[in-house]
């Protein structure tokens, strides 16, 4: 099974020093300076209190969790993509499934085998996602922008060779809001050595990763 670096953002927050310097000033200034920051305190206290920003930014983030993969695209799609593939697939064990969840299919058919992976990650932001999405993109070089999916969309065809074994390889990322989505479907013909065509593959990745990002999007409306 492949695994995919999923990094997350973190937020820091800087507390004011504000009391601090309005205590020093009325310990060398006498009973009306001494009044004046007692006040200067409260009002600072009282500010301190207060809602902070990154508390309502977490709690207005579009996404809070990961939707199941495996329940993402219809089994008529999986049928199409991985022939002889249970529907149900299989999802990936993951340390921490509320922000990172994979589902696996894969299936040999006579010697047509193929293998698909969806794949959702939440981020703390869609700064975040945005900078994690570039970083992805720019690690695979060679793909095209896909238009009408998410915020952004990216795929990208690769062919391997082993022992005279052709692969295809298609990845598709997309960023939705704070959400990552991540489709990878490859192929093989283990009777002729070759792959399928870049088109089949290109088209096949484009096809799940609407599918996967529509079922996120119809979770969130729900």
């Amino acid at each position: 099974m492949r695994s995919l670096p999923l990094p997350l953002a973190l937020t820091a927050r800087l507390s004011p020093v504000v009391v601090l310097a309005a205590a020093g000033w009325a310990l060398s200034s006498g009973p009306l300076a001494a009044t004046a920051a007692t006040e200067d305190q409260a009002t600072q206290k009282s500010g301190e209190e207060s809602p902070t920003a990154p508390a309502t930014a977490a709690a207005s983030k579009t996404y809070a969790s990961a939707p199941s993969p495996c329940d993402s695209l219809g089994s008529k799609t999986i049928k199409a993509l991985v022939p002889e593939a249970k529907t149900a697939g299989k999802e990936i064990p993951s340390t921490d499934s509320k922000l990172r969840r994979t589902c696996s299919w894969n299936a040999l058919k006579g010697f047509e085998y193929r293998w698909l992976d969806v794949s959702f990650e939440i981020t703390e932001s869609d700064e975040a996602a945005q900078k994690s999405y570039k970083d992805r993109v720019a690690d695979r070089s060679g793909g095209g922008d896909v238009p009408g999916i998410g915020d952004s969309g990216y795929s990208v065809v690769n062919l391997t060779t082993e022992d005279k074994q052709q692969t295809r390889e298609g990845v598709v990322l997309v960023r939705v809001s704070n959400a990552l989505v991540s489709v990878t479907y490859s192929g093989s013909d283990f009777e002729s050595k070759k792959a399928p065509g870049t088109d089949e593959i290109n088209k096949g990745a484009i096809k799940a990763a609407r599918e996967a990002v529509a079922a996120l999007e119809e979770g969130r409306e729900g």
